[in-house]
C-alpha cells in the first residue's frame, strides 16, 4: 500500500498487504468466527427495525452472510483496494460493512465514499471492533515488553471509540448518525486458545510499525504471567471484545431536520412546569 497520509494528515497505521494476508489465512483456517457471527446477527437485528424495503444493496466484503441477505432484493460485492478505494458503481439503497472498515487508515474518507454510493435517503450500517477490545492483551504486552525489553512496540491495533463514531459519520456526510455498542466477555483455557481465535478472525498484528522480530521467550513468559495474575479467573483467561455499530443515512429533504437556534415557540420552564428565575449579575 502506498505511503500516503490519511485525511488527518497522519501517516498510515495499518499495512494493507499484512491485513490481506491475515484475512486469507483466516479463510484457510475455517475456524469458529463467533465475533463475525454475533456482529452479523447484531446488524440483522438493527436492519429488522427499519421499516424500509431495500432493492439494491452493497455488501462491503467477501460474501453476504445469510442473516443479512434478505434485507435487499439484490446485492453487489465490493471491497477497498490497496489505495483504500471502493471501486464500484452505485447508487445503492443500502450499504453494509461487517468489520471491513477495521484496518482502514482513512476512515472518514472511506465513509465519504460509501455515502457517495448511496441514493438520497439510502442507509449505511456497519460494525467495527471497539476501544475496549483485547484491553487485557494490550496491558499484558505492555507490561511484558517494558519488563524484558525496556520499551513497547506496536502489538495490538488501536480500536475506535463509540463516542467518536457519530462525529466520524457526520464528517462522512451522513445524516441522523447513530452509534451503539455491544460487549462480549470470553473465558479461555489458556493464552494459546486466545491466539488461535485471533488468527481465525484475522486479528493478527497488521500495524505498519510492528516489530518483524519473533516474540522473545522471556517476553512471552512475562506476558503469560501478567495475564494470568491480573486477568485470570478460576484457571481461565478473560478477554473482552466490544462491537460498535454505526448507522447513518444519505441526506434527503424528507428527513427530520434540526430546528434553527432561537426558533422555539415555548419556554423549557413551561414544558417542565418549573419556575423560571433570571440570572443575577455578579
Amino acid at each position: 500500500m502506498p505511503d500516503f497520509p490519511n485525511s488527518n494528515g497522519r501517516p498510515p497505521l495499518f499495512d494493507f498487504s499484512a491485513s490481506l494476508r491475515a484475512r486469507h489465512r483466516a479463510d484457510a483456517l475455517c475456524g469458529d468466527r463467533f465475533l463475525y457471527q454475533a456482529a452479523a446477527e447484531g446488524l440483522a437485528d438493527r436492519l429488522a427495525a427499519v421499516t424500509r424495503k431495500f432493492e439494491s444493496g452493497l455488501w462491503i466484503g467477501d460474501a453476504v452472510p445469510p442473516e443479512i441477505a434478505p434485507f435487499a432484493q439484490s446485492w453487489r460485492l465490493a471491497d477497498f483496494d490497496a489505495g483504500e478505494i471502493l471501486a464500484v458503481e452505485g447508487p445503492f439503497d443500502l450499504a453494509v460493512s461487517l468489520f471491513s472498515l477495521q484496518w482502514i487508515n482513512d476512515l472518514p474518507g472511506a465513509l465519504i465514499q460509501i455515502r457517495q454510493l448511496l441514493k438520497p435517503d439510502g442507509l449505511f450500517m456497519g460494525a467495527l471492533l471497539g476501544g475496549s477490545t483485547l484491553s487485557e492483551l494490550r496491558e499484558a504486552f505492555t507490561h511484558a515488553e517494558i519488563a524484558t525489553r525496556g520499551g513497547v512496540s506496536p502489538r495490538v491495533a488501536p480500536f475506535a471509540d463509540v463516542r467518536d463514531l457519530g462525529g466520524l459519520l457526520q464528517r462522512g456526510g451522513f445524516a441522523l448518525p447513530v452509534s451503539d455498542v455491544e460487549r462480549l466477555n470470553v473465558r479461555y483455557r489458556d493464552f494459546f486458545a486466545l491466539a488461535r481465535d485471533l488468527r481465525a478472525h484475522g486479528l493478527t498484528n497488521v500495524m505498519r510499525e510492528r516489530s518483524r522480530n519473533p516474540l522473545r521467550r522471556d517476553t512471552l513468559a512475562a506476558l503469560l504471567a501478567h495475564y494470568a495474575a491480573h486477568h485470570g479467573e478460576q484457571g481461565k483467561l478473560l478477554a473482552r471484545f466490544e462491537t460498535l455499530y454505526l448507522t447513518g443515512w444519505a441526506p434527503h429533504q424528507s428527513q427530520q431536520q434540526p430546528l434553527q437556534p432561537g426558533s422555539a415557540k415555548a419556554r423549557l420552564a413551561e414544558a417542565l412546569g418549573a419556575a423560571e428565575h433570571p440570572l443575577k449579575e455578579s
